[in-house]
C-alpha cells in the first residue's frame, strides 16, 4: 500500500522551468541584441508605429480567424511552454502496474484505500474511481479515451492559433513596409521625413520576421511536443485502468504498456 502511494504521482513531475525553451529564446534574442549593439545604434531599431502595426495587427487578424476566448486561452497556455510538469511515461507505467498488482492481489475494492493518493494525477484518479464504482471496463476506457481526445483538440487549437499568428506576422510587417514607403514617397519634398518613413518601412518587416520565426512558430512546436508527451502518459493510464477493470494479469498489462512506450522508456517491472 505504501509503495502505491509513493509512486502514484510519478507520472506528473514538479512544475519547473523548461530549460530548452528559455535558453532558446534567450540565445536567439541575445544574438540579435548583440548584433544591434555592435552596429552602434540600438535606438534606431525601436519604432512605436511599426510595433503597433505588427503586434496589434497580428493580434487583430489572428482574432478574426478564431474567437476572442480561444486567443486569450492560448495566451494562458503559453505558460506551459515555459513552466511545465515533466511527465515521464516510464514512471507513469510503473505507477499503474503497482496499482494493478494490488488490485489483482487483494481485489479492486481494496483500491479505495489509495484512490485519494492518486489526486495528483486527476486523469488516473478519475479512471480508478470509476472502476471502484463498478463501471464496466469498456465504458471506463471509452470515457477516458474521449477525455484524451478532447484535451488533444484543445491543445491543437492553441497550437493552431500560434501557427496562424506566425503566418500573419510577416504579412503585417509587409503592410507596415508599404505604409512607410507611401509616406516616404508622399513627402520627398521634405527630406526630414524620409528617415522616419524608411524606419517604419524596414522595421515592421524586421518585427514581423522576428515574431514569426523566433516566437510564434517555436512555441507552437513546443506546445505540440508537450501535447504528444501528455497524450502518451494519458494513454498509459487509460490502458492500465481498463486492464484493472477487466482484472487482467498485471504481467500482460506490462507487455501492453511496453507496446506503446518508446524503446528507451519501456519498463521491466516484473523481471
Amino acid at each position: 500500500m505504501a509503495d502505491i502511494r509513493a509512486g502514484s504521482g510519478a507520472g506528473r513531475g514538479k512544475l519547473a522551468m523548461d530549460t530548452a525553451t528559455v535558453v532558446g529564446l534567450a540565445c536567439g534574442f541575445g544574438l540579435i541584441g548583440a548584433a544591434i549593439l555592435l552596429g552602434g545604434h540600438p535606438a534606431s531599431f525601436v519604432n512605436l508605429p511599426g510595433a503597433l502595426i505588427v503586434f496589434g495587427g497580428t493580434f487583430a487578424v489572428t482574432t478574426m480567424c478564431f474567437s476572442l476566448p480561444e486567443v486569450t486561452r492560448t495566451a494562458g497556455v503559453l505558460a506551459k511552454a515555459i513552466f511545465r510538469s515533466d511527465r515521464d511515461p516510464s514512471e507513469a507505467a510503473i505507477a499503474v502496474l503497482k496499482v494493478a498488482e494490488t488490485a489483482r492481489r487483494t481485489g479492486v475494492l481494496s483500491l479505495q484505500g489509495v484512490v485519494e493518493s492518486l489526486k495528483r494525477e486527476p486523469f488516473l484518479h478519475k479512471g480508478i474511481s470509476m472502476v471502484i464504482d463498478g463501471t464496466p471496463a469498456e465504458e471506463v476506457e471509452m470515457i477516458m479515451r474521449r477525455d484524451m481526445q478532447a484535451t488533444l483538440q484543445r491543445h491543437a487549437k492553441s497550437a493552431s492559433v500560434l501557427r496562424k499568428a506566425a503566418e500573419y506576422a510577416p504579412a503585417m510587417g509587409l503592410i507596415g513596409t508599404l505604409i512607410g514607403l507611401v509616406q516616404m514617397l508622399g513627402s520627398l519634398d521634405d527630406p526630414s521625413t524620409i528617415g522616419p518613413s524608411m524606419a517604419v518601412a524596414l522595421l515592421t518587416t524586421f518585427y514581423g520576421a522576428v515574431l514569426a520565426t523566433m516566437v510564434f512558430s517555436p512555441l507552437a512546436a513546443k506546445l505540440e511536443r508537450n501535447s504528444a508527451e501528455e497524450t502518451l502518459v494519458s494513454s498509459v493510464y487509460a490502458m492500465g485502468v481498463a486492464s484493472i477493470g477487466r482484472q487482467e494479469n498485471p504481467r500482460r498489462l506490462e507487455m501492453l504498456l511496453n507496446s506503446v512506450l518508446p524503446p528507451v522508456k519501456r519498463v521491466q517491472y516484473f523481471d
